[in-house]
């Protein structure tokens, strides 16, 4: 039996696609955290030079289970958020994101990307894997819904 990540089609989204961008981005991140971003900053950030949204698609329905965000300046591309609906974790879907989005900047001439990540998020595991490497820490950098904040750890990866 073929698996999800065999047929999931990643492809790129634009600003139309901001409705399925926030229902995943409402399903995979806590709100206790405080990483989610709003429609509004989406919005805003969609429109600037560099700036890609790549939709992770459901196989059959053709619908948004995940999706990548990254902006490229030059030679250097940052992951701006990655998530995937909490009903297909595990299937390699993060994965296939973020490797798609180390070889749309291979393929864009970059030489470092580099990405911010809640310190404890299981994400790290992915990013580590990868060939990620913690280069700094902001402290008390996510802001949670109860007032607690936490520290942001950035990995950077030299391509």
């Amino acid at each position: 039996m073929a698996t999800v990540e065999q047929h999931v089609r990643i492809e790129p989204g634009s600003s139309a696609d901001l409705d399925k961008v926030m229902t995943v981005m409402d399903h995979a991140f806590d709100r206790r955290f405080g990483e989610a971003w709003t429609r509004s900053q989406l919005g805003g950030i969609m429109p600037m030079a560099g700036v890609s949204l790549i939709l992770a698609r459901e196989p059959d329905s053709g619908g948004a289970i995940g999706f990548s965000l990254f902006r490229t300046v030059v030679d250097e591309s940052e992951l701006l958020l990655i998530a995937v609906e909490p009903s297909h974790h595990r299937r390699g879907i993060g994965g296939m994101l973020l490797h798609d989005f180390l070889h749309r900047a291979r393929n864009d001439g970059v030489t470092r990307v580099h990405l911010e990540v809640r310190d404890g998020n299981s994400a790290v595991a992915l990013y580590r894997k990868a060939g990620f490497a913690p280069v700094g820490r902001r402290r008390n950098y996510y802001h949670g819904s109860d007032g607690r904040r936490f520290d942001a750890v950035t990995l950077a990866y030299q391509l």
